[in-house]
């Protein structure tokens, strides 16, 4: 009897099921940091051109025969360097004879002066008629005007003459010839134009600000004048760092109401005359003084629609969502500008593993942030 229910029982032990009690998942990994404070600069970027800060039209002040070409087409001058010669012996010859007039006229002038001297002398004892003093006096005063006049005539020749040398006005880059020697030349603002002049240093960089940035600056920096010593970064079109610095020295007085812009310039050092006048570029303005900001890699920033948000970890590893107020991106970091201290916990890798109100093993890392973010290019590397 004992032997069939021990064999029921083993029966019924095999045919039971097994109870196995479920265990939860560890807590996923993830890669969390501090946010780190630097200063941050906001800047705001708009493009350009850049124009020679001087440019000059050469051409005669007095006309006729080109004779000379002192310069090669392209090459670089310096303010003074002869340029052109005109034929100058039309102007020697003129000058050789406002010189003889000079001398005739002083002849005149010293012989009328010895006989209104005499006419004086008899006069006080009344051996001269009236109306004889009075043509005396009349011919010296002629005679001392013609000798004023011819000296004035010499000296305009000699200007003429010295200006048959053609020299350059500003040093910079020379363009072509545009006259040839032997070719009769015209004087005068409208005259023939023999060729051009461009300065290279310093160059000057032109570009337009819209209203909304133009406001934000002059109230950040209580306004902006011509005379203003504000830096600026500019880049070349195939350059990425904004390397070159300049200085603003103009702001137009008024915003164009077509556009909504203002146009400013900057004075860029060009002193190697790397940069041509005429080639486009980009600048980069700080709307404001360097401020205080919290840093985190920008990978760590969630947009949720309208928001921008961060996912910390509390101090139980519970997933906790802050929402953000970000600023400038500086290189593959971002700024914070509220909404998260340096206590904070905040997850930099692993984000789809965490979710809101959920555990994760926190793995603690440190950012390396370059200490000076206020650079107009900035690429820190991790």
């Amino acid at each position: 009897m004992l032997r069939p229910l021990l064999s029921a029982v083993a029966a019924f032990a095999i045919l039971a099921p097994t109870v196995v009690i479920a265990q939860a998942p560890p807590a996923p990994p993830v890669s969390v940091a501090k946010p780190v404070s630097r200063k941050v600069v906001d800047w705001v970027e708009f493009p350009g051109r850049f124009e020679p800060a001087a440019f000059v039209e050469v051409r005669a002040q007095v006309a006729g025969e080109l004779a000379q070409v002192a310069f090669t087409d392209g090459q670089e001058v310096k303010a003074g360097d002869l340029l052109f010669k005109i034929d100058d012996k039309p102007f020697a010859a003129t000058l050789r004879q406002t010189q003889a007039a000079v001398v005739g006229n002083q002849t005149r002038l010293d012989l009328a002066t010895s006989e209104l001297k005499r006419a004086q002398e008899l006069r006080q004892t009344g051996n001269i008629p009236e109306q004889t003093f009075q043509q005396r006096q009349q011919t010296f005063l002629e005679s001392q005007a013609n000798l004023n006049a011819s000296t004035a005539e010499v000296e305009t020749a000699r200007i003429n003459l010295g200006y048959t040398e053609i020299r350059a006005p500003i040093s910079g880059r020379i363009g072509r010839k545009l006259v040839t020697e032997g070719n009769l030349i015209s004087a005068g603002s409208s005259g023939t134009l023999l060729t051009t002049i461009v300065s290279f240093d310093p160059v000057h960089f032109y570009f337009d600000v819209d209203e909304g940035s133009f406001l934000a600056y002059t109230r950040a920096n209580r306004g902006i004048s011509s005379n203003s010593d504000q830096k600026v970064y500019v880049a070349l079109s195939d350059e990425t760092d904004f390397t070159r610095e300049g200085t603003l020295d103009f702001l137009g007085n008024r915003v164009d109401a077509q556009t909504g812009t203002i146009r400013v310039r900057a004075s860029v050092p060009n002193p190697e005359h790397f940069i041509t006048p005429g080639l486009f570029g980009r600048v980069r303005l700080a709307t404001r003084p360097a401020y205080d900001a919290m840093i985190l890699p920008d990978e760590a920033i969630m947009l949720d629609q309208t928001r921008h948000l961060v996912m910390t970890v509390a101090a139980d590893g519970t997933v906790v969502p802050k929402q953000i107020q970000v600023g400038p991106k500086l290189g593959p970091y971002r700024a914070i500008a509220s909404g998260l201290t340096a206590d904070d916990t905040v997850i930099i890798n692993g984000l789809m593993r965490a979710r809101p109100g959920a555990k994760v093993t926190p793995q603690p890392t440190e950012l390396k942030v370059p200490d000076d973010l206020t650079r107009p290019s900035v690429t820190p590397t991790n």
